[in-house]
């Protein structure tokens, strides 16, 4: 097999448990414990946290250390969480306290997990950067599909056996990725200290103009859009539509369905060239699609509105990934991909909080509503403040320039 073939295996792996994951945590605060929702949006902002606090420092140390040797550390500590949650599930420990230290633990995994494994695609993509980033997309999508059909059965077959796939699954993953080898870059030697490596990867980021406006946008994500789908919607299946698991599961997998048909349409279709215009009609169009679902007569138009928006988010997530690797250098791609992580995971927790007080105020409905609001708002912004809407490719930018491009994506 080749690289490629290993790291889609391992990135499949992650995503099929974290699948599980979304929608077994879900359940079990909202449905198990029946938490209020500013208790929800803790329990999320739990998950999410470690992320903010610790990302940074994780693409630091894959650029150090390489992406290959964290990755597998990191996932491997994701294996013992899930372990830790089967213990506490199989003994009927199941309390608030005991699920958010399973959400901290995981949400360090993942702080570690995700640069590590963002900073490797460079290395597999051979030479086709935006192909293998939608791939990977579908694969990552694809396969949580896969993971909210399982945890879907929690009903039938109960929690235990679904954490144990969960657990199962990641260990799978972590075989996957130790047959990647990493070469050994020339690049400059990093510096001795920690903070002054991060500090590096944040001018670059902040150097660009792009790469800051996809920050900016991340974070408006996650406040309005990420904070909507962790907390509101599981509390709306709750009190709108009094669902289960399986009800859970739907929402999850139609959202992912979504995004899946959009990146398999991508595939087919080519590289997008105007991939600034794409993203933000991308989430433009959401916010517009999330405003219509808080308005939704029935569970069945919701869940039809969720996929059409999980549509709009296979492009946005595409575009944005592939902006920040074409501009990353070599030598920092671990880090500024860290950054991209932070600004979406590093407000995920705030669009938690935020989020669960929306319903607590208004209601999970007029909580949607109020959220595609302020997500359209501030791609209005961004559209008449910017230049992102301009922005091209780097293949197209060099066949404007004149220079020829092989169909496999290299320069020649």
């Amino acid at each position: 097999m080749r690289p490629l073939h290993y790291y889609l295996v391992g990135t499949g792996s992650w995503f099929l448990a974290y699948g599980i994951q979304t929608v077994m945590f879900a359940w079990l605060v909202t449905m198990v414990l029946r938490e209020s929702p500013e208790m929800v949006g803790l329990a999320q902002m739990s998950l999410l946290l470690p992320g903010t606090l610790f990302i940074l420092v994780g693409g630091s140390y894959a650029d150090r250390f390489g992406g290959r040797r964290v990755l597998l550390i990191a996932q491997f500590f994701a294996v013992l969480a899930s372990g830790y949650l089967l213990f506490v599930v199989v003994g009927d420990r199941l309390s608030l306290t005991l699920i958010i230290g399973y959400a901290v633990l995981m949400g360090l995994a993942q702080a570690f997990v995700t640069p590590a494994r963002d900073g490797l695609l460079n290395l597999v993509a051979e030479g086709r950067l935006q192909r293998t980033v939608m791939l990977t997309s579908m694969m990552q999508f694809g396969m949580q599909m896969i993971g909210f059909l399982i945890a879907s059965l929690t009903d039938v077959m109960g929690p235990t056996i679904i954490i144990g796939v969960q657990a199962s699954v990641l260990l799978l993953g972590v075989l996957a990725f130790s047959k990647i080898r990493e070469v050994k870059r020339a690049t400059p030697e990093f510096p001795i200290r920690l903070i002054s490596s991060v500090i590096e990867g944040a001018r670059t980021v902040f150097s660009s103009p792009s790469m800051r406006l996809v920050m900016v946008q991340n974070i408006a994500m996650a406040m309005f859009f990420m904070g909507s789908y962790i907390v509101t919607m599981p509390l709306l299946v709750r009190e709108v539509y009094s669902g289960t698991a399986q009800d859970l599961a739907y929402m999850n997998g139609a959202n992912a369905l979504g995004l899946v048909t959009t990146i398999f349409l991508l595939l087919r279709l080519g590289d997008v060239r105007r991939q600034g215009r794409a993203l933000l009609l991308a989430q433009g169009i959401g916010a517009t699609v999330l405003a219509l679902a808080g308005l939704a007569p029935n569970y069945a138009f919701w869940v039809l509105a969720l996929f059409i928006w999980g549509a709009c988010g296979g492009i946005a997530m595409t575009m944005s990934r592939t902006i920040m690797q074409e501009q990353a250098p070599d030598h920092q791609r671990g880090r500024v991909m860290g950054f991209y992580a932070f600004s979406f995971m590093g407000a995920g927790p705030v669009g938690a909080v935020f989020c669960g007080y929306l319903v607590e105020l208004f209601g999970p409905q007029t909580a949607l509503m109020v959220s595609a609001g302020a997500m359209a708002a501030v791609v209005v912004v961004i559209r008449l403040g910017s230049g992102l809407w301009h922005l091209e490719g780097h293949a197209h930018q060099l066949l404007n320039e004149g220079i020829e491009v092989e169909e496999s994506g290299r320069v020649v």
